[in-house]
C-alpha cells in the first residue's frame, strides 16, 4: 500500500512505525496521564485515575478476603534500617532518593538546605524494613500469627529512562507483608497471594500471563524465592506485572522478629512480600490498544456505554436527549461483572463525529449514537471499541438492553482471546543453541524492533553464571514457568543436560 493509501489513524506515528512514541501517544490522547516538572514523574489524571481505581478496588476486595489488613507504614526510613540486610540495601542502593536536612534557608536569594540530619533517611523504595521493625514488636507469641498486613501506597526508585506508567520515579503500588510460624504457611502464602495478581491481571485487564520463579540474576534482593507474572507486549517484549516473594528468615533475623512457640521455645518468623503497580495500566495499553488509541476491557472501563447524541434538527433535539436519557436509566440498572453498568451521556456542544472520535481514542467499551432518524426507526446504531474503528450496528430500542448485556462479556473475553493468541504465536520452543538465540533476538538489516522476536522457551542448566552471557544481546530469564513440561534436554546457552523450562526475552 502506498503512502497516500495508507489507512488514517488517531494516532500517529502507529505501532509499527514507532512502538515507544506511539505509547506516549496514546496516553495523551485518551487524557490519562501527563509528566510532571520532576523529571520521571507523572500526573494522573482523572481518566488514568478512574482506571486504576477499577484495577485497585477488585484487589484490594479479594486481599480483605483472604484475611489481610490494611495498614499505612512511614515514608521515610532511617539508613540504617535498611543496612541491617545486606542483599536487601545492595539491590537497591542504586536508585534510592535520600533526604539529608530538614530546613530551607534564603542565602544571597536562593533558597539553600541547611539543618543536616543527624542520620539520612530514605524514601520509601519498599518497605520490608520498616515494616519488619514494626513487625518485631508487634510478634512476640504463636498467637499473634499469622500477621497478615497490607499497604497502598507511594514508592520512589530513582529512574534513569522514565515512561509514563511503565517506569517512573515515583509509583503507585500496593505491598503485603505477612509473617508465619513455619516455612510451609509462608510459602502457601506466597503461591495464593501470586495467584490473586494472576487472576487479576487475567480476569480484570484480559492480559494473559505467564506464571513462574524468577532466576537467581532475577530474584528480589533479599529473598529466598521470587515468583512472577509475565505478560508479553504488541512489541514481544516482556513486562513483569506482579511479583510475590518468600522471603524466608532473612528479614525475621535482620530485625529480630521473634516469637514463643507453643513449645515454649523463641523461634524465627517466616516472612513473605508482594506487590504489583500502577505499570498494569501500560500492560494494559501495550497488550489492548491499536492505531486509534486505547481500548478498555469492560471491567476496568471508566464508563461502559457512551451515548452521543446527534443533535441536527432544533426541532427534533428535545426528544433525541430524552430518549438518551430513557436508554441511559435502562442500561445503569444492568450489571458488569461485580460493576453497575455505567453509562454517560455526551450533550456537550460538538459534533457528533468529533465526540466518538475522543471516546474512540479513550477506549470506551460501546458507543450509541442517536438522532432524529433513529427515533424514526425506533433504533440505536451502536458501535464496540474491540472491533475494526467504523463498525456500526443497528439495534432496535427494544433490544438494546439484552444487546449491552450479552456485549460487555464477550468483549471482556475477546480482548483475553487475542492477546493469549498473539502471545502463543510468539512464544517459540524450536530454539536450542545460544547462537540460535541470539540470531533470532537480533534484528535483521532492515527490521524494525517491534517486528522481530518473541519469547524463546527453552531448557537451562540454572547456573547463575550463565545469565551474564545473556546481556550482550539484552535478553534476560523472565521466570521458569511454574507448568514445566518435565522432559530432559540441554541447556541453551551450555549445551549441558538440563530439564529445567526458561522463558527467554527482551523486557521494560
Amino acid at each position: 500500500m502506498s503512502t497516500d493509501q495508507k489507512k488514517k489513524t488517531a494516532i500517529t506515528p502507529t505501532r509499527l512505525e514507532d512502538f515507544s512514541e506511539w505509547y506516549q501517544q496514546v496516553i495523551k490522547a485518551a487524557d490519562m496521564a501527563e509528566n510532571s516538572p520532576v523529571r520521571g514523574s507523572m500526573v494522573i489524571k482523572p481518566w488514568g485515575w478512574s482506571i486504576w481505581e477499577n484495577i485497585r478496588d477488585p484487589l484490594d476486595r479479594r486481599i480483605k478476603e483472604t484475611g489481610h489488613s490494611n495498614a499505612y507504614f512511614p515514608l521515610f526510613i532511617p539508613l540504617s534500617f535498611l543496612e541491617k540486610e545486606a542483599a536487601h540495601v545492595e539491590g537497591f542502593a542504586k536508585e534510592c532518593a535520600v533526604v539529608t536536612h530538614h530546613r530551607l534557608e534564603l542565602q544571597g536569594g536562593k533558597l539553600v538546605p541547611t539543618g543536616e540530619l543527624e542520620e539520612p533517611l530514605v524514601v520509601r523504595p519498599t518497605s520490608e524494613a520498616v515494616i519488619g521493625d514494626a513487625f518485631s514488636r508487634w510478634i512476640s507469641s504463636w498467637r499473634d500469627l499469622p500477621l497478615l498486613i497490607n499497604q497502598w501506597a507511594n514508592v520512589v526508585r530513582w529512574e534513569m529512562r522514565p515512561r509514563l506508567f511503565l517506569r517512573t520515579t515515583e509509583f503507585l503500588w500496593q505491598e503485603g507483608h505477612t509473617a508465619h510460624a513455619t516455612e510451609e504457611e509462608a510459602r502457601v502464602e506466597t503461591m495464593k497471594m501470586l495467584d490473586e495478581y494472576r487472576a487479576l491481571a487475567e480476569d480484570v485487564l484480559a492480559i494473559p500471563m505467564i506464571v513462574g520463579e524468577k532466576s537467581e540474576g532475577e530474584r528480589f534482593p533479599g529473598a529466598v524465592n521470587t515468583y512472577t507474572i509475565e505478560a508479553m507486549t504488541y512489541d514481544k517484549k516482556a513486562l513483569q506485572c506482579g511479583t510475590s516473594h518468600y522471603l524466608g528468615q532473612n528479614f525475621a533475623k535482620a530485625f529480630s522478629i521473634r516469637f514463643n512457640s507453643k513449645e515454649g521455645k523463641m523461634e524465627y518468623v517466616h516472612t513473605t512480600s508482594w506487590g504489583f503497580t500502577t505499570r498494569l495500566i501500560g500492560a494494559m495499553i501495550m497488550v489492548h490498544s491499536d492505531d486509534d488509541g486505547l481500548r478498555l476491557p469492560p471491567r476496568v472501563a471508566p464508563y461502559h456505554v457512551v451515548i452521543i447524541p446527534v443533535l441536527t434538527q432544533a426541532d427534533k433535539n428535545e426528544a433525541v436527549l430524552a430518549k438518551a436519557q430513557e436508554i441511559k436509566e435502562q442500561l445503569s440498572k444492568l450489571s458488569c461483572f461485580d460493576r453497575k453498568v455505567v453509562c454517560h451521556i455526551d450533550n456537550r456542544d460538538l459534533r457528533a463525529g468529533e465526540k466518538g472520535w475522543e471516546w474512540i481514542k479513550k477506549g470506551v467499551p460501546i458507543r450509541i449514537e442517536i438522532g432524529p432518524k433513529d427515533l424514526e426507526n425506533s433504533s440505536v446504531m451502536l458501535s464496540r471499541r474491540d472491533q475494526e474503528t467504523g463498525n456500526k450496528q443497528k439495534v432496535a430500542f427494544d433490544a438494546l438492553t439484552q444487546t449491552v448485556s450479552s456485549l460487555l462479556p464477550e468483549m471482556q473475553q475477546n480482548y483475553f482471546s487475542k492477546a493469549e493468541e498473539f502471545r502463543d504465536q510468539n512464544v517459540i520452543d524450536t530454539i536450542k543453541t545460544l547462537d540460535e538465540m541470539k540470531a533470532f533476538f537480533t534484528p535483521k538489516n532492515g527490521d524494525k524492533p517491534e517486528i522481530h522476536g518473541g519469547f524463546v522457551r527453552a531448557k537451562w542448566c540454572c547456573d547463575p553464571a550463565t545469565e551474564e552471557l545473556l546481556k550482550e544481546f539484552k535478553v534476560t530469564i523472565r521466570c521458569m514457568p511454574l507448568k514445566q513440561s518435565g522432559t530432559k534436554g540441554t541447556c541453551i546457552i551450555t549445551g549441558r543436560p538440563a530439564t529445567v523450562d526458561a522463558i527467554f526475552a527482551k523486557s521494560y
